[in-house]
């Protein structure tokens, strides 16, 4: 995984008033709410004696208390009262967690994932092509395959016609037209699809496809792990693709329209898609999950095509970002 970035970790619906352990990037962390609800984050292990925080208690609205001896633990992981010492000792300052930036925006939460955050540390990158007015609907998928299968698997329109058969793939559109590939920032670029049926003629080269799409259709892709396709002006799907460990993720899958306005229709509208995509993403966790090894890498064993552009892009931009952490 790449450090030194802003991650997707949850969606802000899943942090509510109790506080929250999970399993990030290979790591036990612990989320809770302030008093003023702002979200926190800190290892979950008490320096103490290693307890679980996410256990504990939330104290004085800022506070979280081991469920073990009482320690308490401020926003920035610094232990402020060992009880057994007496409420007014002085704390060592050895006593303290590792605390992670957070960001909470768009119905996501966001950690800053690194050994230590820059002191002018700018938010995260979101989609800027997202009306305010579009609804959307969610769901939460477990996959047991490292982060960098699915998220590849997303930028993969060879497959389509093959895993997609009976959905979004209908058509036999086998032959793959380049694809097209623009990096628009450091860390996003836009992806262009142009399959066809094969009658026997010469799929077009990377160099040879429009960009941008003559139709606007485009899939955007944000380091380290946002994605978007951009199916018309009022539909898109969103994926956060959320690192578990070496070997899970979890996919939070969002469909936002915008066609339907009306305030009860257009909820209903966007659940009522949720149940299709989810149906297609695990056409796709299928397969997925088969991969060997789990995670992939600029460099390994397999053999790529032309097709293949732009998971040879994401690779080689990873492999950067991983070096320059």
């Amino acid at each position: 995984m790449i450090r030194d970035q802003w991650y997707v970790v949850l969606e802000s619906k899943e942090l509510g008033k109790t506080t929250l352990g999970a399993l990030r990037m290979g790591e036990r962390l612990l989320f809770y709410r302030t008093g003023k609800g702002k979200a926190v984050c800190l290892a979950d292990k008490c320096a103490h004696r290693g307890v679980a925080l996410s256990k504990g208690e939330i104290k004085n609205h800022d506070r979280i208390m081991c469920p073990f001896h009482g320690l308490e633990y401020d926003p920035s992981g610094m232990c402020r009262v060992i009880p057994a010492n007496g409420r007014n000792a002085p704390v060592p300052p050895n006593f303290r967690v590792q605390s992670y930036p957070v960001h909470e925006e768009h119905g996501f939460i966001w950690i800053w994932w690194g050994t230590a955050a820059p002191s002018i540390l700018a938010p995260p990158a979101f989609f800027d092509d997202i009306p305010d007015d579009l609804t959307y609907a969610s769901a939460r998928d477990p996959w047991n395959a490292h982060y960098s299968r699915v998220i590849e698997n997303q930028l993969d329109c060879v497959h389509l016609p093959f895993v997609h058969y009976n959905t979004i793939g209908r058509g036999n559109r086998t032959l793959v037209n380049g694809p097209g590939v623009e990096w628009k920032t450091d860390s996003k670029f836009f992806m262009y699809v142009y399959n066809e049926v094969d009658t026997g003629q010469k799929p077009k080269r990377p160099d040879e496809v429009p960009i941008p799409s003559p139709n606007n259709y485009k899939i955007e892709f944000q380091f380290p792990n946002l994605w978007e396709n951009r199916i018309a002006d009022k539909v898109r799907v969103l994926a956060a693709f959320v690192p578990v460990d070496e070997g899970h993720t979890l996919l939070y899958l969002r469909f936002y329209q915008g066609f339907a306005r009306l305030p009860l229709v257009r909820d209903l509208v966007a659940k009522m898609a949720m149940p299709f995509n989810t149906y297609v993403a695990h056409q796709d966790r299928r397969v997925v999950e088969t991969q060997v090894p789990k995670a992939s890498a600029l460099r390994m064993n397999e053999n790529l095509f032309q097709g293949d552009r732009p998971i040879i892009e994401y690779r080689r931009k990873r492999q950067e970002l991983m070096d320059r952490a």
